[in-house]
């Protein structure tokens, strides 16, 4: 039986983050504690923040192409994967501004520089990214799904809608785990199946925790400074990253 929230904990955090490697559970969960903690008479609500590989990756499949990187190319998809979750992310930060909601976010900036690292991306690479992304706030709680490989490639399987290699998948674990950030996150066992994980999370949620001290978000310094990015990416069009 899973513990309940501490509202007084959970009300603290006005940005809850979950990360981790494919099949690792991050939506599943995200879902289920915004459900939560909608539950529990608290405004929280689930954000996606994908980059969009999956839905380039269904797209190459269409092309017969093996996945997105061989459609567009290694580069040129790691620079469309951190321009699309940085307008996801900043939408999102909008909307919890607006909104004064607990954004419970499905992936977060540490997945970005997760990504160039285990797909071989250069030091210079992941500076770029890091500067782009300095804009965002860190989230009061981030959550690290830690999931065998074998395990996340057995539900990446199950589901049907993509395929990653054993090999990426513990590439990605150790990019991870090798990020400054790691020591700063909440780590979930995420093995269990569905119900198991979201009590381990309730659970931590339940515990007293120090929250990150807050660097505000100014909705004006985002909306300036989104502005170039926006720009080069209008032909893809502002919905198209909540699709993904």
């Amino acid at each position: 039986m899973s513990s309940p929230v501490n509202p007084a904990n959970a009300a603290g955090a006005r940005t809850i983050a979950l990360v981790g490697i494919d099949g690792s559970g991050k939506t599943t969960q995200a879902r289920l504690l915004a459900a939560g903690l909608s539950a529990a008479g608290l405004p929280a609500a689930y954000r996606q923040n994908a980059g969009g590989r999956a839905w380039f990756g269904r797209l190459a499949a269409g092309f017969g192409r093996r996945d997105a990187e061989e459609l567009l190319g290694r580069r040129s998809m790691l620079l469309l994967e951190s321009l699309l979750r940085w307008l996801a992310i900043a939408r999102t930060l909008l909307r919890r501004a607006a909104r004064r909601e607990i954004a419970v976010m499905d992936r977060y900036a540490a997945c970005q520089y997760a990504s160039l690292r285990a797909h071989g991306a250069g030091p210079a690479a992941e500076r770029r990214a890091r500067l782009a992304y300095r804009l965002f706030p860190r989230p009061d709680v981030t959550f690290f799904m830690a999931v065998d490989p074998e395990v996340a490639q057995e539900r990446i399987v199950r589901r049907g809608t993509d395929h990653e290699s054993l090999d990426y998948l513990a590439a990605a674990d150790r990019a991870y785990r090798s990020m400054p950030e790691f020591a700063e996150f909440v780590v979930i066992d995420a093995n269990g199946s569905p119900d198991e994980v979201h009590a381990a999370i309730e659970a931590a949620l339940a515990r007293p925790m120090a929250l990150p001290g807050r660097r505000r978000l100014r909705m004006r310094t985002l909306l300036l400074a989104g502005v170039p990015v926006v720009a080069g990416a209008a032909v893809l069009g502002w919905q198209l990253a909540e699709s993904f």
